[in-house]
């Protein structure tokens, strides 16, 4: 369970951060995660919950936006939705489109309580 690996790196970040602003409080974590970044949002969100319940802290917030897998289409230029893993451009028809969105994992932002 690799989710409990990144729900752990994800509150080092925090806590880094926090050192960096002494007297504030953050309350929420938020992060972008892609639909091929292959991780289970429902077991991070868990070991999430379960690596903060009982510590300093407890009551940090996780939310997570997914990010859908976006094609482009270098022949005409036109970005998509990949749907049923078809990399097929639906505007020209060209297979060979290159993925530009959906392998994200990242902390997009810490809101903080002053």
């Amino acid at each position: 369970m690799h989710e409990l690996g990144i729900a752990s790196s994800i509150l080092e970040a925090v806590q880094k951060e926090s050192l960096r602003h002494v007297g504030v409080r953050i309350s929420k974590v938020g992060v972008k995660i892609g639909e091929l970044a292959g991780v289970d949002v429902d077991a991070l969100q868990f070991g999430f919950e379960c690596i903060v319940k009982e510590t300093e802290w407890e009551g940090l917030v996780l939310e997570v936006e997914s990010i859908p897998r976006v094609q482009r289409c270098p022949k005409c230029g036109h970005e998509f939705r990949m749907v049923d893993y078809d990399p097929q451009c639906p505007q020209c028809g060209e297979f060979g489109t290159k993925c530009i969105s959906g392998e994200e994992l990242d902390i997009a932002y810490m809101e903080v309580d002053e």
